[in-house]
């Protein structure tokens, strides 16, 4: 008898936007995956990356049982209740001999796509008692955060652009038409962009690149990498004094107007012509723009955070938002309300800075992290507090995280490794054991992380596509089990945790919508459930000063972070720029962790792994496309061919990342047999944004010169 065909609604999980997907099935077969166009967030848009959910699921690579490599290094399939053992002991072990620190973690970016994991890490982090944890977070949205943290009292309480109602946006080394957001989800983005210009408004980008964004913005202005914070600051300067400030609704709410007033004095925009490029008299009409009486607003992302001055460039965004009467305003940026994660005053999780330091360089922690561009020299070098043993989560560090040949170097010395992963990739072929969980589409999801930066306010329960396969465990099961053999182990009392949607019932049911807070719509989870399509919470609400958890509830303009940069941007402000290269990153749509590059439809087409340059360049290099070049930085080289592109502003020249497959003992069939290298062989562990830990992975000074065909 044949199967019937079943339709589920649920969202996709590859990247920020959360789109919306209907995919039908028929038994264990997958016969279609389309926008799903009832969505009240997503609209029926999808990327193509959504279409590849079932290349995942059925991908021969994916592990499905727990693997131990051997000693002539194969890989031998255990049980789970032997691999539990292994880990429990091994780490124990580790610890027992050198600390409760000699054992780090480190967590990828697809923790937050998976909601099982970040309610469940917890309890084998308990179990194991080790500070010293790692993740992808200060290779990427830091300064976000730590400004979050500092002016408003949390580190999630991020004011999000509310791009549907605002009349002029500014785009700050942001590409959201690749990367479908970030740190603003943001699901059809090209249509609400555009919806902007229909209603009359206006974007404009700043990029060294003419991005695919750029290419349908009102405006685009190169500007030299690592430059935006006196682009930024000369606009703040612009505000003071041309008599522009105005904080409407939030007078006498903000601390410290004159002394950022003071500090924005030098930053003239005459200044930011010499640094950025960009013409001191444009700088000043950008100013302008922003006083907006229907709303403008301005947003920054990888470009400006990626890079030495990203936590000044993250705040000096808030203070231009703030300074404008932009903040907590319809069309302006305001702070989302999610039905699971509401941050409200005096909420937990706030943040904190440098509580502790990192052993080797003294880099400060963030919300109990230490920056990731010291991991490698806190394996590597000797001493007390040394990492021994490491485990990996998710994460692919070796590809991702800044000087990976480093990274690489560090893990092939630990003394065990556990991974906790459905991949044997770059970073989880130095594993000893690997735990896989299930796929995405055989577990139920919600959004925790990605509904907290939302242009709208929205709520979906995603439900399971495939029941669970025999013998396999999910990432929270995986967690509860590791945390009761770890304490078992070591002798310490930890206890699980109930089914991850158990907990978020609970959050929902006490959240800000929920039946237990006396909201109207008395929200649980089984509500939720009973809008497959999701459920659209109305648009974001000027709600900022009720939630604010500083010390005095006042907006706090000027963060010790900033002050104490001071030096540092004199310093860079008076120095003479140098000619050479330098280096940045690009995002594609069809790409955002590297295992998506084991899908052939993500792949195919036309080589997307090149250097891009800008023709002027090449010429003096003599150079021509298709030719082979090296690359060098100070940590390394890499070898690639060269595409001449007039999308690139001189003196820049353009990698992507998480490309770079060809290491041995890598088991992905369909990504090893690309070519592209890693751009992090060449980003430098030491060229960091000081203050905040965070990587500096755009404005890599680098050389580049022909090489015959390797």
């Amino acid at each position: 008898m044949t199967e019937a065909i079943k339709t589920h609604y649920r969202a996709c999980h590859l990247c920020e936007a959360i789109c919306g997907v209907e995919i039908k099935t028929q038994g264990d077969q997958i016969l279609s995956i389309k926008g799903d166009k009832d969505d009240p967030f997503s609209r029926g848009h999808i990327c193509p990356k959504a279409v590849a959910l079932q290349d995942l699921h059925f991908d021969p690579d994916r592990l499905r049982k727990p693997v131990r490599k051997t000693e002539s290094g194969e890989w031998q399939t255990i049980e789970w209740s032997q691999a539990f053992e292994i880990v429990a002991d091994k780490l124990a072990t580790t610890q027992e001999q050198y600390g409760d620190d000699s054992v780090a973690i480190y967590a990828g970016n697809p923790n937050v796509h998976n909601y099982g994991g970040l309610t469940h890490a917890g309890v084998f982090r308990k179990a194991l008692k080790s500070k010293v944890t790692f993740s992808a977070t200060s290779l990427d949205q830091l300064p976000h955060q730590l400004a979050a943290w500092a002016m408003y009292g949390h580190q999630f309480c991020i004011p999000i652009p509310d791009i549907d109602r605002t009349q002029f946006m500014l785009i700050v080394g942001g590409n959201p038409l690749a990367s479908n957001g970030s740190i603003m989800t943001v699901p059809d983005v090209k249509n609400r962009l555009k919806a902007i210009q229909q209603r009359g408004g206006q974007f404009v980008v700043i990029d060294p690149r003419r991005t695919e964004t750029a290419a349908i913005a009102d405006e685009h202005l190169f500007i030299r990498p690592g430059s935006d914070v006196f682009l930024l600051l000369a606009i703040i300067r612009t505000l003071f004094a041309d008599n522009l400030v105005n904080l409407r609704h939030l007078d006498g709410r903000v601390d410290d107007i004159n002394a950022v007033q003071q500090f924005v004095a030098p930053y003239t925009p005459e200044l930011a012509q010499e640094k950025t490029g960009i013409d001191a008299a444009r700088i000043q009409r950008l100013a302008h723009q922003f006083v907006n009486e229907q709303g403008a607003v301005c947003y920054g992302r990888m470009g400006a955070s990626v890079q030495q001055f990203g936590a000044l460039c993250q705040w000096a965004i808030q203070v231009i938002n703030i300074l404008s009467g932009n903040l907590d305003r319809e069309g302006g940026a305001l702070v989302s309300s999610p039905a699971f994660g509401y941050v409200k005053k005096g909420e937990t999780g706030a943040g904190n800075l440098g509580r502790f330091k990192s052993r080797v360089r003294g880099l400060p922690e963030f919300g109990g992290e230490l920056p990731t561009a010291v991991l490698a020299e806190e394996i590597l070098t000797p001493g007390q507090g040394q990492i021994k043993s490491m485990v990996t989560v998710a994460g692919n560090p070796v590809l991702s995280a800044t000087n990976g040949t480093a990274i690489d170097r560090a893990f092939e010395s630990l003394d065990f490794m556990v991974s906790v992963d459905f991949y044997i990739n770059e970073t989880t072929r130095h594993a000893d054991i690997i735990l896989p969980p299930t796929g995405p589409l055989e577990h139920d999801h919600y959004d925790i992380v990605f509904n907290r930066f939302a242009v709208r306010n929205v709520t979906r329960m995603n439900e399971a596509v495939f029941d669970k396969p025999e013998g396999t465990l999910h990432d929270w099961e995986i967690f509860n089990a590791l945390g009761q053999a770890l304490a078992q182990r070591k002798g310490v009392d930890v206890q699980p945790l109930p089914a991850p949607d158990k907990l978020v019932d609970l959050g929902i049911k006490f959240g800000h919508y929920g039946e237990n807070h006396g909201h109207p719509m008395a929200l649980t989870l089984d509500k939720i459930r009973q809008h497959p399509h999701g459920l659209d919470l109305g648009p974001l609400v000027p709600s900022l000063l009720e939630r604010l958890s500083t010390h005095n509830d006042n907006i706090q303009l000027m963060p010790e972070y900033v002050i104490a940069d001071q030096p540092r941007l004199h310093q860079a402000a008076t120095a003479q720029d140098e000619d050479g290269l330098v280096l940045i990153g690009r995002r594609h749509v069809r790409s955002n962790n590297s295992w998506m590059h084991n899908s052939q439809r993500l792949v195919k087409g036309k080589p997307r792994h090149r250097l891009l340059m800008n023709l002027i360049d090449m010429k003096e290099r003599g150079l021509s496309d298709d030719d082979w070049v090296t690359i060098t930085s100070r940590v390394g080289e890499v070898n690639t061919q060269v595409q001449s592109s007039d999308d690139m502003m001189q003196g820049v020249i353009c990698l992507p990342h998480g490309w770079g497959h060809t290491r041995e003992g890598v088991k992905l069939s369909i990504a090893s047999q690309q070519t592209g290298v890693s751009i992090n062989d060449l980003t430098d562990e030491l060229f960091i944004d000081e203050v905040s830990g965070n990587a500096a992975l755009n404005g890599v000074p680098v050389s580049v010169m022909k090489v015959a065909s390797p």
